[in-house]
């Protein structure tokens, strides 16, 4: 029972089920049934024919209906169809009057197509043409862009080219890149770009070798607009202002040449009338360095155009640098040296001020201390090759403008002020050289006696160059003669010229007066104690200087020597500087003019010595002379004349002077008799020998006596022939008694006579008395006397062997 109803359940259920899908199906668009058939076959076993059977079923409940529809329909059919036949005659008829109408509209139609198809011909030829012009108005643009591109490149405008180029490009090309010519354009302008950069590449080396010709001229032009300045400051000095640094000068256009209205009156000569100031614009086209650096700032290849350019520009530096052979042998070889570097330098001030960038400050210094560097180095070589200081004195003035022009453009120019003062030490050793030669022209022109004066115009012309006061000589009358040499006023003025030449190298120095005082003064020092000492002991050693040219030097020195005072005050009227001041150098000109004078002396000394030793070279004694002839030897007594008469000459020499050269020639007449007698070459000597040279001694004593130069005081020059007298004295009187026995003994008359002398002498007299028989009489009649000689000889020779001992 459970079983059926269950069975019944199962069977509604897939009825109603059924009927659902039916209705699904009758209502769902064709094309979705898909799913709801296969929701039959997902169902139970067998139910997709119970399924068939209900869709049979409801197919054969729609026929019915379609039935019944169509019968109730029916006669409304057969109705219309009996009209339709009715009005198919009609429509027959209609129908060959629809044919016969088209016929004839297209037999009119036919020449409306034609008509038609040409106007559409037309307007297609018009869209065409209106195409055609479009598209030339486009295209036009870029060929007038490229036609005005050639001319430009023609006429060298390269920057505008390279502008023309870039709207190319960037604006015209694009807008019609479908053309070939277009595309052919586009391939050839990188073409043009690198013509370009070649073609102003090109005219850049050209420039560059343009400025490398101008340097000379362009540095000239600085440099003489550097000296008018120079010279416009010194002329309205008291109108400028002393902080004044910026150049009035200029060749770049920077500064102009003005104060107050004021211009330039004291240009120099060759450039009067000439108002003009040169620019570097003026003497070197700037515009090929400025195009080519614009073109390569287009290009975007600037770097290297910059360092292309430096590169050349150090070269070109280097070369600048390089000096002739021969610079130093005249100044033109130096200035055209500055002119060419100023002229570099100039240019390179107005590139960094006229383009921005190409070359940098840093660049142009680290430029200018390379140049500088080598620009001393050449400056101490070639002048320590320059042996005229008026041309060292132009390298000297050319360097300072030099240095002046280049600092008025900025640069750095205190190592050049230093290199001046090196060759500042070399302008004073010329100047030394040449005045060397100068005060040796002086001495040799000189007659070394007094300079005479006829009158008081002579007079005044003598102290007005040679600061010379006597109250003396300025009492006596004319004519009259001044202590004093030709060379002395000479040799005082040459001095003071010499302090005006070095004055003139320590100008435009931008030193201080104190610094100027001190290096004249130490110039003057060395020309004092160098030059003219120099001079004067050469002059003083000659041969041909005589002892009244000695004596006139001594004169002379002493007045240079009172001079040095006014040459003191001389230095101090030019620098201003007062002679108190703690630093200042003191003139040694004292010292000098004092060592010249005691070599002037000294070579007195010498020179009478040998005087005397000429006169004893004439003495021609007869040792073996049996008596003396009873009068002086003529040798001595002209040798004594001779002393008498130079004596008479040192009247003008100060006192000490004279009697120490008084008392030498003494003392070395009395020394070279002395060595006369004791000379070794002489064997034998007679007693009429020592009577003769008795004689000449005495005549030797009495000239000393007679006070040959006054301010000894007694016997103090006879002194010099003390030891001649008393040996001579001790074999005339033959007293040798009293010499041995009062030998030692302070009291002693014979105390200056040695014994080894007395020996030497005396063993002379013996060998005499030996083979001359100079004794024989005295042998036969009186023997003692020769035992007595004897005797003697032996105790002198004990007295001299005990000295040995003893010493």
């Amino acid at each position: 029972m459970n079983t059926t109803n269950m069975a019944e359940n199962e069977t509604l259920e897939c009825i109603t089920e059924h009927e659902r899908i039916l209705q699904e199906i009758e209502s769902t668009d064709t094309a979705c049934v898909g799913p709801t058939l296969r929701s039959v076959y997902d169902d139970q076993p067998n139910a997709h024919k119970r399924f068939m059977e209900k869709l049979d079923a409801r197919i054969r409940n729609h026929d019915r209906e379609i039935e019944k529809m169509c019968n109730f329909h029916h006669q409304g059919f057969v109705d219309a169809i009996t009209e339709l036949l009715k009005v198919r005659a009609d429509a027959e008829k209609l129908m060959g009057q629809v044919t016969d109408t088209n016929r004839r509209l297209q037999d009119a139609g036919r020449e409306v197509t034609a008509q038609t198809e040409e106007v559409i011909r037309c307007r297609v030829q018009q869209r065409n043409m209106a195409t055609t012009v479009e598209k030339l108005h486009l295209c036009i643009p870029v060929l007038e862009m490229y036609s005005k591109l050639k001319e430009q490149l023609e006429s060298k405008r390269y920057y505008a080219a390279l502008k023309t180029m870039e709207q190319l490009e960037n604006i015209y090309i694009p807008r019609v890149s479908q053309y070939r010519f277009c595309q052919i354009m586009a391939e050839t302008l990188p073409k043009l770009r690198e013509e370009i950069k070649e073609v102003s590449m090109s005219d850049l080396k050209d420039f560059l070798e343009s400025i490398r010709k101008h340097s000379d001229k362009i540095g000239e032009t600085a440099m003489r607009q550097a000296q008018q300045h120079r010279t416009f400051l010194s002329t309205v000095q008291k109108h400028v202002s002393a902080g004044c640094t910026k150049p009035l000068y200029s060749l770049n256009g920077r500064g102009a040449f003005q104060h107050n209205g004021l211009a330039t009156e004291d240009a120099t000569d060759e450039d009067e009338g000439d108002d003009e100031v040169l620019t570097a614009h003026d003497l070197v086209d700037f515009s090929p360095v400025y195009r080519c650096l614009h073109i390569y700032t287009v290009l975007g290849d600037r770097e290297t155009f910059e360092n292309y350019y430096r590169k050349q520009r150090k070269k070109q530096a280097r070369l600048v640098l390089q000096p002739q052979s021969n610079m130093h042998e005249t100044v033109e070889g130096y200035r055209k040296y500055f002119n060419q570097i100023v002229g570099f330098f100039v240019v390179e001030d107005h590139i960094l001020h006229a383009t921005q960038g190409l070359v940098t400050r840093v660049f142009t210094e680290e430029l200018w201390n390379m140049a500088l560097s080598k620009i001393i180095a050449v400056l101490r070589t070639h002048s320590s090759y320059c042996n005229d200081p008026d041309l060292v004195l132009e390298l000297k003035n050319l360097i300072v403008i030099f240095a002046d022009t280049l600092q008025g453009y900025g640069f750095q120019v205190n190592r050049l002020f230093d290199l001046l003062f090196e060759i500042r030490d070399q302008y004073n050793e010329t100047l030394l050289k040449k005045w060397a030669v100068v005060f040796r022209e002086i001495f040799e022109l000189d007659n070394y006696s007094p300079i005479p004066v006829e009158n008081e115009d002579e007079y005044k012309s003598v102290v007005g160059r040679f600061p010379f006061h006597d109250a003396e000589i300025e009492k006596q009358p004319f004519p009259k003669k001044l202590p004093m040499s030709q060379s002395v006023p000479q040799i005082y003025i040459q001095v003071k010229e010499f302090i005006y030449a070095s004055l003139k190298f320590s100008e435009s120095l931008h030193r201080s007066s104190t610094e100027v005082d001190d290096m004249l003064r130490k110039s003057t020092n060395l020309l004092l104690t160098r030059t003219l000492s120099g001079c004067l002991h050469n002059l003083i050693r000659k041969p041909h200087i005589g002892l009244t040219e000695l004596v006139q030097i001594i004169i002379n020195t002493t007045h240079l020597e009172q001079a040095c005072k006014y040459l003191e005050e001389f230095i101090t009227n030019i620098t201003n500087v007062s002679p108190e001041t703690v630093h200042t150098t003191r003139l040694y000109g004292l010292s000098t003019f004092k060592d010249a004078r005691h070599a002037a002396e000294g070579e007195i000394y010498t020179k009478l010595n040998q005087k005397i030793d000429e006169f004893i070279q004439l003495a021609d004694y007869e040792w073996g002379m049996a008596e003396s002839d009873g009068r002086a030897s003529g040798y001595l007594m002209d040798l004594i004349n001779f002393l008498r008469s130079t004596f008479q000459v040192f009247t003008h020499l100060p006192g000490k002077v004279a009697q120490t050269a008084c008392m030498s020639a003494c003392k070395h007449l009395a020394t070279s008799l002395m060595q006369m007698l004791l000379d070794t070459e002489l064997k034998q000597i007679s007693m009429g020998a020592i009577q003769q040279f008795n004689l000449d001694v005495i005549q030797c004593e009495l000239f000393a006596s007679s006070e040959p130069v006054p301010g000894f005081q007694g016997d103090t020059l006879q002194l010099a022939f003390i030891d001649l007298r008393q040996l001579l004295d001790l074999f005339m009187v033959w007293d040798w008694s009293t010499y041995l026995a009062d030998y030692g003994q302070p009291t002693c008359k014979y105390l200056r006579v040695n014994p080894s002398t007395a020996l030497a002498l005396l063993e002379k007299m013996k060998d005499t008395s030996k083979k001359n028989n100079l004794f024989s009489q005295f042998r036969k009649n009186d023997r003692d006397k020769q035992k007595l000689i004897e005797t003697v000889v032996k105790q002198l020779r004990s007295l001299v062997n005990g000295m040995s001992q003893h010493s």
